[in-house]
């Protein structure tokens, strides 16, 4: 797919995936223990919504500015204000958060953030954006090995992000292999693994894959603001959470709702949870 999120910031995958983070992060935050935030492919942190590669496609126009020119009420829903509250500070000079940043201002003192980027410009402004920051650790080093390396945090609670371009025909692989390893050494973590609606049968096989791998609980929250064609366009978005919080499916079904009349592109979105249970190893 070859997802280079500098042309895609702020459209209409980032507003969902972001809110759904957002409910991830405030849930594990219910309890007044230190967590840690894992964001393996991390970027610069920060988009230019009137640089050259959002200038290109506009797709934010679709996605974060379709939102704040929704209904007040929608933004100040409780499924939504902790996101919106996230991004709003960046929005009047035309920029747009990403993960590593939305993750960071929904921090409490005594939890944490390791970012990674392995690109060397996008990592250097990610460890430029957080320098000082001693609530995160932006790491220039692959996702992947940091997967297999850093869990389990000494928060022994916390949520790993995992957001690849999927630039790769490996990356369903990939992701799996990472994972695996990953729930080894920390079966209690939350997997967040983010997937464009695009092509069909890789859905399928990430699903597959991640249905194999999870210790318990697996939910698949997916979003399309239009239907799927033969031109496998990217029309929709979805999140597949490893050890999900119990309200999660829950909240994940009423943000949708709340988001379809927002973000739907020429016919009614069409969204859908699903819960299933992995199978015994």
């Amino acid at each position: 797919m070859n997802y280079r999120h500098a042309f895609h910031a702020g459209n209409f995958a980032d507003v969902v995936k972001h809110a759904l983070f957002c409910r991830l992060v405030r849930y594990l935050q219910r309890k007044d223990g230190a967590i840690r935030i894992y964001d393996t492919h991390a970027g610069p942190g920060l988009y230019d919504l009137g640089g050259d590669e959002a200038a290109r496609t506009l797709e934010h126009e679709s996605g974060i500015a379709a939102l704040a020119a929704a209904d007040r009420a929608i933004r100040e829903n409780p499924l939504l204000a902790d996101y919106w509250a996230a991004i709003e500070p960046d929005l009047a000079a035309r920029r747009y958060p990403g993960s590593p940043l939305i993750a960071r201002r929904l921090l409490r003192p005594q939890d944490r953030l390791s970012a990674y980027e392995l690109h060397p410009q996008d990592g250097a402004a990610l460890r430029a954006l957080f320098a000082g920051d001693t609530a995160v650790k932006a790491i220039a080093l692959d996702g992947w090995l940091a997967l297999g390396a850093h869990v389990p945090p000494k928060e022994k609670r916390g949520l790993v992000l995992v957001d690849p371009p999927y630039e790769k025909l490996s990356e369903v692989d990939d992701i799996a292999a990472a994972l695996h390893k990953a729930i080894a050494r920390w079966r209690g973590g939350v997997y967040a693994v983010w997937y464009p609606i695009k092509k069909p049968a890789m859905v399928e096989r990430l699903k597959e894959a991640l249905a194999a791998i999870a210790p318990a609980e697996i939910v698949f929250a997916e979003f399309c603001r239009e239907p799927l064609g033969r031109d496998e366009r990217f029309v929709g978005t979805g999140l597949a959470v490893v050890n999900p919080p119990f309200v999660f499916a829950e909240e994940a079904e009423a943000l949708f709702a709340l988001l379809a009349p927002v973000l739907e592109r020429g016919s009614k979105a069409t969204y859908s949870v699903k819960e299933c249970r992995s199978r015994p190893s």
